[in-house]
């Protein structure tokens, strides 16, 4: 587990650091995690975020900008695994995954706002290492990220 907490974080580093409003849920076996940012925008369609995960992950975060959408799952038990194998201290998921239960089993950080059962398209459609944003916060690659039960912070520096 991370020796952080993302409150003693806000309260030490004030506005240097920007919070996520949207009320993510705590997925993957690792409810606390941090590291350098990854990102990609998506929508609907896991391909190319599979892809990043398949590459070594360094103990970095991979922030997925689904839009939000609740309608099919990004991440599910595979693709989670994927991220294990690789190094990736977590992933970030704004949208729905699948699989909640056994990536609950993990040792990963998993966070999103919800789960769907339906499977994503696998065109590769999105794009990768590119500034996204949402719940008032911007994610930049190379900048920081933590999440632990309370929230995600980030630093937003690169």
């Amino acid at each position: 587990m991370a020796a952080f907490s993302t409150a003693d974080l806000v309260d030490e580093l004030g506005d240097a650091v920007q919070s996520v409003s949207l009320q993510f849920q705590n997925i993957g076996g690792h409810p606390r995690f941090s590291g350098p940012i990854r990102t990609v925008r998506c929508h609907r369609d896991n391909a190319l975020l599979k892809a990043i995960l398949s590459t070594p992950g360094d103990g970095a975060v991979l922030v997925v900008d689904g839009g939000g959408s609740l309608e099919s799952a990004l991440v599910g038990d595979l693709i989670a695994a994927l991220g294990v194998e690789h190094g990736w201290a977590g992933i970030i998921v704004n949208g729905v995954i699948r699989d909640r239960v056994a990536i609950g089993g993990l040792p990963i950080g998993v966070k999103a706002l919800g789960s769907n059962p339906r499977k994503s398209s696998k065109t590769g459609a999105g794009e990768a290492d590119v500034v996204v944003s949402f719940g008032g916060a911007t994610f930049r690659p190379g900048a920081t990220v933590w999440s632990d039960e309370d929230g995600i912070l980030t630093d937003g520096e690169v």
